[in-house]
């Protein structure tokens, strides 16, 4: 090498390529929990996922600086998912890592079917995607993703890299199965945007409206 002669520098990493809402419910299935017309970078949680060939590509993000997840159940309760969680670690990096929820606790499983996996955390939100194959062999932590779960949506903080309790106590769950096939674009409005949304709520509602125009005796 002559003298003077720059050394070779690694290429530079791809930017991370926003998540496209406009594609949802047409190319790609998606949940939006949190506040009306929220998208991907405004929604408490936000989550798509589509067939590319014989994988299925995930996109989480949510507002958060330690995890985001989904996880894959058979009866919408917590205990024996298999979940995949992007976690943002103490270097500002964000991993995927695979765990199987044991009761309500969730252990790490060293095989991780995730690839191609890229992730970023800002504005404290952390963001991510990955591809799993559609089909996996038989493993009770890893499920096949041809048959339809219901999905669990869920996030929460991290400590040196390792995740705590999820932020909420009650976790927003898929209303039905969701499958792989089907793309729908789904809202669900967080806690601060359903409360009069509930039938004991309209009914207060009904009863004060009625009671105002009856007057007192």
């Amino acid at each position: 090498m002559k003298p003077g002669y720059p050394f070779p520098t690694a290429p530079p990493v791809d930017p991370f390529a926003k998540i496209r809402v406009d594609d949802c419910g047409k190319t790609k299935g998606c949940f939006r929990y949190g506040k009306p017309g929220c998208n991907a970078e405004t929604c408490d949680y936000f989550l798509s996922y589509r067939r590319i060939g014989a994988d299925i590509e995930f996109e989480l993000s949510a507002e958060t600086d330690g995890w985001v997840a989904v996880g894959f159940s058979s009866d919408k309760k917590m205990g024996g998912d298999d979940v995949m969680a992007c976690v943002h670690d103490d270097n500002g990096r964000v991993r995927i890592h695979h765990f199987y929820n044991v009761g309500q606790w969730a252990k790490e499983i060293e095989r991780n079917p995730a690839r191609d996996e890229e992730g970023i955390f800002e504005n404290n939100r952390v963001t991510c995607r990955f591809k799993r194959p559609v089909k996996v062999p038989r493993d009770e932590t890893i499920v096949d993703l041809h048959l339809s779960w219901y999905y669990l949506f869920a996030w929460g903080s991290a400590i040196q890299g390792s995740i705590t309790r999820h932020d909420i106590d009650s976790p927003p769950v898929s209303e039905r199965v969701v499958s792989i096939y089907k793309y729908e674009d789904i809202f669900m409005p967080s806690a601060a945007y359903q409360t009069f949304s509930s039938p004991f709520c309209l009914l207060l509602i009904v009863a004060l409206t009625f009671y105002l125009l009856m007057g007192t005796p």
